[in-house]
């Protein structure tokens, strides 16, 4: 069995959305990060992806979205508790709301970072790298 999480990457104005997780998080705490989480069991349902991508970054960081969201790509991989995770990233414009720390359990600091920044940023680990540079490209 899968947890399947998503991601969104947020651009507004040639900056991108990222947030600094939390040491509390039990995966890549202290990291720079696209906003996500586990798709919940909220019966039947259209579009439950891009709904929880919807979802977890208004209750993250308190922004809407545009109803479009594109699909960017999927991966996999096992958490420390052996747990194996489906990673979807979409690519989403950004609507409305002042980003900020809603959940500092999850959300140490809210960031609006350019490709660079964050290509070059020490946190920046690989995956949310992959993400930016694969987003980036449907952007461009």
């Amino acid at each position: 069995m899968f947890i399947v999480n998503v991601e969104g990457a947020v651009i507004r104005e040639d900056k991108w959305l990222v947030i600094t997780r939390s040491m509390k998080e039990e995966h890549a705490g202290g990291t720079l990060s696209l906003v996500g989480g586990k798709v919940e069991v909220e019966g039947n349902g259209l579009e439950i992806l891009e709904q929880t991508v919807k979802r977890e970054l208004y209750e993250e960081v308190g922004i809407e979205i545009k109803d479009t969201v594109t699909f960017v790509y999927s991966s996999s991989f096992v958490t420390e508790d052996g747990n194996n995770v489906i990673n979807m990233v979409f690519l989403c414009e950004y609507d409305r709301g002042t980003a900020h720390s809603k959940s500092p359990d999850e959300v140490e600091a809210v960031h609006w970072m350019t490709f660079d920044e964050i290509m070059n940023h020490p946190l920046a680990p690989p995956w949310t790298k992959e993400s930016i540079r694969r987003a980036a490209l449907i952007v461009t």
